[in-house]
């Protein structure tokens, strides 16, 4: 079928708007009419090829949307289902047979390869293959082809729009305090960085009632939003060390700290602020190879330093939690959104880029 889909033709390029032709769903796919997409770090890392994708290639992996056609095996959801979209997983791994699927051993060929499991691509411009299957995904286009186990069902009762960003800025951010830190009443957190993952981890930990949450951040702007949204202390690391800040803050350190930036001197930072037994966690995106000098007698004594995708999360069941806690009024991600028309995507990303907005959504 044809569809309307942005096109990366060129390491760090603008997004071209072009019509490709899709292939239709195989036995296990499904094919969703893309109601919103976020814009996320990651698809500006991948366009800069800072992560290996081939090119020319669509990306989006915050899709969110409405089911069209289902292949003769899929069973989870139906023509006319609500759905966010996901990563892709093996299923079949150690890793995901334990119920760690962010942690697939086939992750990389899965969500970055530009094709679908058996090597096949799904978007051609006249003869000219264009990869696709980012994310399993590729929701940078009014049409996309998942497959079953990287598809949520979600409610009805609330704007379909906004949930494309659950898939995974939102799930890292939260999930990362809520399920991988796992912490609890009463704890103190910093947060460094506090754009999508950052402000969603400031939310998470809200949910869990950490009574000292510390946002870190170079933006005025942002550290507004993250004191309105819970953070109980921000602290502008463009104006002190914000080291010597929270350790004087918390009396020794906070029970946990978490790199949303991924950036190696930030966290140093968010490591050397752990007292003993203190747990620091890394979400930050970075370029493969990427190293950071650490005080390994300050890790020797208690302190832990754990690495989190995806916020640890299992997106059918935590995806319809944070929605819940979204309709209760206790998980108000939607403060974060600025809407855009598809037709405006290289504004939402220069925007994003500049700090102006913290959730690019683009609307299809």
């Amino acid at each position: 079928m044809e569809i309307n889909a942005a096109v990366i033709f060129e390491p760090s390029g603008k997004f071209t708007l072009e019509q490709l032709e899709l292939s239709d769903p195989k036995d296990d796919e499904v094919l969703v009419r893309i109601v919103g997409a976020g814009i996320c770090h990651t698809d500006l890392a991948a366009r800069d090829q800072h992560l290996p994708i081939p090119l020319p290639s669509v990306l989006g992996h915050e899709g969110a949307g409405i089911v069209e056609e289902v292949g003769a095996r899929v069973t989870k959801v139906k023509p006319g289902d609500h759905v966010a979209l996901s990563w892709m997983c093996c299923g079949s791994c150690p890793s995901c047979r334990a119920g760690r699927d962010t942690y697939c051993e086939n992750f990389l060929a899965l969500n970055f390869s530009g094709a679908q499991p058996d090597g096949s691509t799904t978007l051609l411009k006249g003869d000219q293959v264009i990869h696709g299957s980012f994310f399993g995904q590729s929701s940078f286009a009014n049409f996309a082809l998942a497959e079953e186990r990287n598809i949520v069902k979600v409610p009805e009762d609330i704007p379909l729009e906004i949930l494309g960003p659950m898939g995974c800025g939102i799930q890292t951010g939260a999930g990362a305090v809520m399920n991988a830190l796992q912490a609890r009443p009463g704890t103190s957190i910093a947060i460094f960085g506090v754009g999508p993952v950052g402000m969603s981890a400031v939310l998470g930990a809200v949910v869990c009632g950490c009574t000292t949450i510390i946002a870190v951040d170079i933006s005025p702007e942002r550290l507004n939003m993250a004191e309105e949204l819970g953070a109980t202390h921000t602290i502008n690391a463009g104006d002190v060390d914000p080291v010597e800040a929270i350790l004087d803050l918390t009396g020794g350190g906070p029970n946990f700290s978490l790199e949303c930036v991924g950036n190696p001197a930030v966290f140093r930072q968010a490591v050397d602020v752990l007292p003993l037994l203190g747990v620091c966690g890394l979400a930050g995106v970075v370029a493969p190879g990427t190293e950071v000098s650490l005080n390994m007698d300050l890790i020797m004594n208690g302190r832990t330093v754990r690495g989190i995708i995806e916020g640890d999360a299992i997106p059918d069941l935590f995806i319809p939690k944070l929605i819940e806690l979204y309709k209760q009024g206790r998980f108000p991600f939607d403060r974060m959104i600025t809407f855009y028309p598809f037709e405006e995507i290289n504004k939402a990303v220069e925007e994003m880029e500049k700090g102006l907005v913290i959730k690019p959504v683009l609307r299809l």
